[in-house]
C-alpha cells in the first residue's frame, strides 16, 4: 500500500487562494492566503536567478534555502548561483516573530526577510505557488516561462499549531508513504503530524522491551468487511515500524520544520496489546486483536501495578524515539464496565477513596487518576500529554492538553478552564467523512458528511470565550482515521482539496478568509495536483444541491451551484443532462415527486452528474413542528427535513435524518383544506451497531383546530432482534380515505437496549427522514 509520490506533491496543491494584480491581468493563487499582500504590475524572471544569503543565517535555514536552489535550477533548465546577488536575496531579520515572513518580488529581485528557519521555509512555499504549477512536477519543463508576479506580502500565521493526523493502526501506510504526506505538510504550512501508532486493531511500532507487541500484536486475522459487523475477510493483515524506520521518519520531518506528535492510546483501544500480553486485561484474556472496528469492552486493568510498569516502559522507549514536547496518551472511548466487574480495578478505587457522584462515577475518577500518573511519569522526563477530549471526564490533569475531537464543546469548556486546546471537531474536520451528500457514489466510507465549504467555514473562538480563553486555543487539526481507507488513492480522494481548505482556517486571519476567493481558486489547485499525478475528489466541481422548505409557497426551493459559476444545465424527468438541457437560471420549485439530474458543462473536466430523488408525498412542502425534539447534534434542518421530499441514505450523518433519543418522535402538519389521504408512513432507518433502532410504534391523529386530537390508526412494532437486517425501513399506517386540517405522528423510542446489545442498558436512537402522506 504505497500513498503515490503525487501524495506528498498534493500537500503543495492544496494550498491556494486567488488575488487579482490591480488592472494587470494578473491572477495571483495562494494557499494558505496570507494575511497581507499588495500586488503590482510587472514580473521577475527566476530562471537562473543568484541567490544570495545572510551570513547569519544558521545551519537549518540555508539548507532549505539551497534546496529550492536547486530545484530551481532543476526544472528551468538554468542552474542558480548560491553567493551571488541579484535575484533572491535572503535577509535575517531577528526581530521577527519566529514563524512570520516578509516578501518582496520586483521586475528586478526577491527579497525574502525571516528570523528563522521556518519562516524562510513559509516564504519559500509561497515563492513556489507564485511560479507556474510544473515547480511541484519532478525533474526540467521546457517551454515554461518561469516569471514570478510583483507582490509585497507580508504574513504569520494565526495558530502555532497546525496539525495533520494519520491513523495507521486501523490501515497500515509505509515509512515512505508517511514521507510524502510529512512532504504536503511543509506545502500547507502545516508543523505537527499526529501519528495515530496504536488501537484495538494493531500496534505498529517496535518496542524492544516488549517484542510481541510487534510479533503478534501487529497482525489481525482478517479484517470486517464494509459495515457487515459479522462478516470478516479472515486474511492476515499487519504491519509495523523499525525503531530505525521510526527514526528515520522523525528525522525527515524535522527537514521539512515538521514536529511528530505520537500517540499510544490508554487506556482503552489496547485490545492489541492485551492480546500480545494478556496479563495487561482484567480478565486475562485470551484476546485477539481485533477484527472489527468500533469500541471494544475490554480496556487494560490499571487495579494492578504491572499493567503502569508497562505503561511506563512503552513510554520510554517512545520518548527516545520521538523529540516531541508532547507525547499523545488517547483516554477516548473507554468503557469501564470491565472495571466495575474486576477485582483489581474496584480495589484499586477504594485505596484511593474514589467514590461515584453527581458528575461521574468512581471508575470515571479511576481513568482520571491513570490520566495523571501518566502525566506525571511524562512530565518527569520533561514531556507534557494530549489527551482526546474524554480526559475532561473526572478530574482534568492539571497540565493536560486537551483534543477537542466531539465537536467544539469540550475544548470551549477546556480553554475557559484554563487547559490549552487543540481544535480537531469532527463535525469540520474528520476527513473521513463523505465530502458528497450522495454517498452512494462515492467511495466506500464511515459516514458523515463534510463537504470542503464546511471545512473551510469552522472558527475555532466562540463568543462567550473571553481573551484569557482564547489564548489557550493552540491550533486546529484534520483527522484521517483509516477503518475504510486502505489505500493510497482513498487516502488521496478524502484529503484533497479538504486540507488546502482546512490550512487556511489553521493560517489565515478571519478577516482574510474569502470562500469565494478560495473557491475560484481551486481551479488552480487542480491543476497543481494533475501535474503532481494525484488523486483528488471532483465533488466541489461538479453540482451542489441545496433543499429548502417553502412553506408560504408549499413547496421545496432546490439550489444548484458549482464552484467557478460554470454553466448548469438539468433535467426533471430523470434523463441524463447535457450542453442542450434547460439551462439552471434560479431555485426550482419543487412540488410533487420527480428526479432532478443536473450538470456542470466544463471544457477540461468531466464532473458526473447530481441527482436528487424527490419522493411522491402530498405534503411536500407544508408547514411542521414539533412536539419534541431531536437530539442537538442529530437535528440538522428539522422540523422541514420530515416533509422536504428527500429520502435519507444509509449514513445517519448526512443532514437528511433527525435523531431522537430519549423522547418519543411527534410532530404536528398543517393539511391542505379538503386534501384526501388514506396512508402516514415514517421512514427509518436501522443501524442497531450504532444504537439506531426502529419505533416500537406509530400514530397518527387528527385534528380540526391544531389543539385536539383524536387518534386516526396505530400500530406496535417489535424492538429489533440481532439477526434481523439493518437498512431503511418503513412503517406505514393505513386507513379509510379521509381529509383533516392537522395530522400528528408520534413514535416511541427504545428506551433500554436489548440484552444480546454490545451497549444493552442505554437508550436506543430513532432516526427519520421523511413522514409520507398519501
Amino acid at each position: 500500500m504505497k500513498l503515490k509520490n503525487t501524495f506528498a506533491i498534493a500537500s503543495v496543491t492544496a494550498l491556494l487562494a486567488l488575488s487579482s494584480c490591480g488592472n494587470c491581468g494578473q491572477e495571483i493563487v495562494l494557499n494558505p492566503y496570507p494575511n497581507k499582500i499588495e500586488t503590482h504590475c510587472g514580473t521577475f524572471n527566476a530562471a537562473g536567478a543568484a541567490f544570495s544569503i545572510d551570513s547569519a543565517i544558521d545551519g537549518e535555514g540555508v539548507a532549505v534555502i539551497t534546496g529550492f536552489a536547486e530545484r530551481l535550477s532543476e526544472a528551468s533548465g538554468v542552474e542558480s548561483v548560491i553567493g551571488d546577488k541579484g535575484g533572491f536575496d535572503f535577509v535575517l531579520v531577528p526581530e521577527m516573530d519566529a514563524e512570520a515572513y516578509s516578501l518582496k518580488v520586483t521586475r528586478k529581485g526577491v527579497s525574502v526577510k525571516a528570523s528563522s528557519s521556518a519562516g524562510f521555509r513559509y516564504a519559500i512555499q509561497t515563492i513556489k505557488q507564485l511560479l507556474p504549477v510544473e515547480i511541484f512536477a519532478q525533474g526540467s519543463s521546457e517551454g515554461i516561462k518561469w516569471s514570478i508576479p510583483c507582490v509585497e506580502i507580508e504574513d504569520s500565521p494565526r495558530f502555532a499549531y497546525r496539525g495533520l493526523h494519520l491513523d495507521v493502526a486501523r490501515h497500515f501506510f509505509t515509512k515512505e508513504e508517511v514521507m510524502k504526506i510529512l512532504d504536503i505538510m511543509e506545502v500547507y504550512k502545516m508543523n505537527r503530524l499526529h501519528w495515530h501508532l496504536t488501537d484495538d486493531q494493531g500496534w505498529r511500532i517496535e518496542i524492544k522491551k516488549y517484542p510481541r507487541l510487534t510479533e503478534f500484536g501487529s497482525i489481525r486475522k482478517g479484517t470486517m468487511i464494509r459495515k457487515e459487523w459479522t462478516n470478516i475477510d479472515n486474511v492476515p493483515y499487519g504491519g509495523f515500524y523499525t525503531q530505525d524506520e521510526i527514526r528515520e521518519v522523525v528525522k525527515y520531518a524535522e527537514s521539512k520544520g515538521i514536529t511528530i506528535i505520537p500517540e499510544i492510546d490508554l487506556p482503552g483501544h489496547m485490545v492489541a496489546a492485551m492480546a500480545s500480553y494478556p496479563e495487561l486485561g482484567c480478565t486475562g484474556g485470551p484476546y485477539d486483536v481485533r477484527q472489527i472496528w468500533g469500541i471494544a469492552d475490554e480496556v487494560l486493568c490499571v487495579g494492578k501495578e504491572s499493567t503502569f510498569k508497562f505503561l511506563e516502559g512503552v513510554l520510554d522507549e517512545v520518548v527516545e524515539l520521538f523529540p516531541s514536547e508532547y507525547i499523545h496518551i488517547g483516554g477516548d472511548e473507554c468503557p469501564k464496565r470491565s472495571w466495575e466487574k474486576c477485582h483489581a480495578c474496584q480495589a484499586k478505587i477504594r485505596e484511593l477513596g474514589l467514590k461515584d457522584d453527581e458528575h461521574y462515577k468512581a471508575e470515571h475518577y479511576l481513568q482520571s487518576y491513570v490520566t495523571k500518573r501518566m502525566e506525571d511519569y511524562l512530565a518527569a522526563k520533561g514531556r507534557k500529554i494530549i489527551g482526546w477530549d474524554e480526559i475532561l471526564e473526572g478530574e482534568l490533569s492539571p497540565n493536560a492538553t486537551v483534543m477537542s475531537w466531539r465537536g467544539s464543546a469540550g475544548g470551549i469548556k477546556a480553554s475557559k478552564m484554563g487547559h490549552d486546546v487543540i481544535m480537531t471537531p469532527n463535525s469540520h474536520f474528520y476527513l473521513d467523512y463523505y465530502q458528497a451528500q450522495n454517498s452512494e457514489k462515492e467511495p466506500f466510507g464511515i459516514g458523515g458528511f463534510i463537504p470542503v465549504e464546511k471545512v473551510y467555514s469552522y472558527e475555532p473562538y466562540t463568543e462567550d470565550m473571553d481573551d484569557a480563553a482564547r489564548s489557550h486555543i493552540l491550533g486546529i487539526q484534520a483527522n484521517l482515521w483509516t477503518e475504510y481507507i486502505a489505500t493510497p488513492e482513498h487516502l488521496e480522494y478524502m484529503c484533497f482539496p479538504r486540507a488546502a481548505a482546512v490550512c487556511e482556517v489553521q493560517w489565515t486571519m478571519p478577516e482574510n478568509k474569502d470562500w469565494q476567493r478560495f473557491s475560484d481558486g481551486l481551479d488552480k489547485t487542480v491543476r497543481i495536483y494533475e501535474v503532481m499525478g494525484l488523486n483528488y475528489a471532483k465533488t466541489i466541481f461538479g453540482v451542489s444541491t441545496s433543499a429548502e422548505v417553502n412553506p408560504d409557497k408549499k413547496c421545496v426551493d432546490l439550489t444548484l451551484t458549482t464552484q467557478g459559476g460554470a454553466e448548469i444545465r438539468y433535467t426533471l424527468d430523470g434523463s441524463e443532462p447535457d450542453a442542450s438541457s434547460m439551462l439552471y437560471t434560479s431555485p426550482l420549485e419543487i412540488r410533487e415527486g420527480c428526479t432532478v439530474k443536473a450538470k456542470a458543462i466544463r471544457e477540461n473536466m468531466e464532473t458526473g452528474i447530481a441527482e436528487v430523488e424527490f419522493t411522491e408525498n402530498r405534503i411536500i412542502g407544508r408547514d411542521i413542528v414539533l412536539n419534541t425534539k431531536p437530539r442537538d447534534k442529530y437535528t440538522y434542518n428539522a422540523p422541514y427535513l420530515l416533509v422536504d421530499g428527500l429520502l435519507g441514505s444509509n449514513s445517519y450523518a448526512t443532514g437528511r435524518w433527525a435523531g431522537w433519543r430519549g423522547t418519543p418522535v411527534d410532530v404536528t402538519i398543517s393539511m391542505d383544506p379538503g386534501m384526501k389521504f388514506s396512508s402516514v408512513t415514517l421512514n427509518a432507518l436501522i443501524l442497531k451497531g450504532e444504537d439506531i433502532f426502529n419505533p416500537l410504534d406509530l400514530k397518527v391523529f387528527t385534528s380540526e383546530d391544531g389543539e385536539n386530537f383524536a387518534e386516526l390508526a396505530a400500530a406496535d412494532y417489535p424492538v429489533e432482534s440481532a439477526s434481523d437486517p439493518d437498512g431503511i425501513k418503513d412503517y406505514t399506517l393505513t386507513f379509510p380515505e379521509t381529509s383533516t386540517n392537522y395530522i400528528k405522528v408520534t413514535a416511541q423510542t427504545v428506551k433500554s437496549l436489548p440484552d444480546w446489545h454490545g451497549r444493552h442498558g442505554r437508550r436506543g436512537y430513532c432516526f427519520v427522514d421523511e413522514i409520507i402522506v398519501k
